[in-house]
């Protein structure tokens, strides 16, 4: 990100959560099929490398990607200090506040989501919103180190069409532990091979974690736009 969107960002914005003029936007050529909301994870910020990637990739497909900071991140921008997410109802009442600013902007499909912590509070909120679809990358199932604490209750009861995309060794939800969980119907899960949390596989998997991210852009943008079944 520019310096000059960096300082853009006052100390009042930081703590509302930033402002329009510091989103950011991937649109296809020509008219987008659905508009993606996507939020980043607990420590990387919006324009990541991974967020960055996959934002150019799903707009290359037909997706058009707003992307925003949580305040605490956006706080960091001012002063360089790592810190801990905003807590839980902060992060729920900026992705509200986010969501119903971008619903009066685009027409057609609206569907939110994000990677890890960015998507499971998304999952929070994708009924309350009536979000046409939710995308969570690399969901968090548990903490790091508590398997046995599971946050999926409300994963059981889901009505929004959902598409969680997984490596097989994440080590916030692995392949075992997520088949002993009751989800719901509306969720389907992509199973990326020997990938973790950050969709990357071990080299002896035989994939590379660029041909992952492409397989994460292409199912999602199926899903989005056409909601084609795809082989889990």
């Amino acid at each position: 990100m520019s310096k000059g969107r960096e300082t853009g960002i006052d100390e009042d914005q930081c703590l509302q959560g930033q402002s329009e003029g510091d989103w950011l936007w991937d649109r296809p050529l020509g008219q987008a099929d659905a508009t993606l909301i996507l939020a980043h994870g607990a420590g990387a910020p919006m324009d990541s490398d991974f967020m960055q990637q996959m934002a150019q990739s799903l707009a290359a497909r037909g997706v058009a990607v707003l992307r925003f900071e949580f305040a605490y991140m956006a706080t960091r921008r001012l002063d360089g200090k790592k810190r801990p997410p905003n807590p839980q109802a902060q992060l729920l009442a900026q992705w509200r506040a986010v969501y119903a600013r971008v619903r009066q902007q685009v027409a057609g499909p609206l569907a939110i989501g994000g990677k890890s912590m960015g998507g499971r509070m998304a999952s929070l909120l994708a009924d309350e919103l009536s979000a046409e679809a939710l995308i969570c990358l690399g969901y968090p199932f548990y903490a790091v180190g508590k398997p046995e604490k599971p946050r999926v209750a409300h994963l059981a009861e889901l009505r929004t069409p959902t598409l969680i995309i997984q490596g097989e060794r994440d080590a916030l939800g692995n392949r075992q532990a997520v088949a002993d969980y009751a989800l719901s119907e509306a969720i389907r899960v992509h199973w990326l091979t020997a990938a973790d949390h950050d969709l990357k596989p071990l080299k002896s998997s035989g994939f590379s974690h660029e041909q992952h991210m492409s397989t994460t852009a292409d199912v999602t943008a199926a899903f989005l736009c056409k909601k084609q079944a795809f082989s889990e």
